[in-house]
């Protein structure tokens, strides 16, 4: 895989590039994932905080009471709805949607959380 890797929401409003490769690929099956993405699951790369630059739009952040009960911040394309990106209140790591990257061909999920709610 080449770097940057560049990614957005449905809508291309928010347009995204990733400088790094991630830290972790993994695949969550919480309740929350679940909703948000109207699926068994969700998954995401997990990618220091200045690995992960919009470049265009802007997210809108909202705030949530995880299952796991931490806060976590989703950022979400307020003309579409994608669910972008997310990480825990005061996180030095990005979580970003791997849906939302140009180029999903290079994912492969390292590890599994929530797996009892499969």
């Amino acid at each position: 895989m080449k770097f940057p890797q560049t990614g957005g929401c449905q809508c291309c409003a928010i347009r995204f590039e990733v400088t790094q490769p991630p830290q972790m690929v993994y695949t969550c099956h919480c309740a929350d994932c679940q909703r948000m993405t109207s699926s068994a699951f969700s998954m995401a790369c997990v990618l220091p905080e200045g690995a992960f630059r919009v470049v265009r739009g802007e997210p809108k952040a909202v705030h949530r009471l995880a299952d796991s009960g931490s806060e976590t911040i989703w950022w979400i394309c307020p003309e579409c709805g994608s669910w972008v990106c997310a990480s825990r209140a005061g996180a030095t790591v990005r979580n970003v949607r791997g849906g939302t990257l140009d180029d999903t061909s290079w994912l492969s999920p390292t590890v599994h959380f929530w797996t009892r709610n499969k």
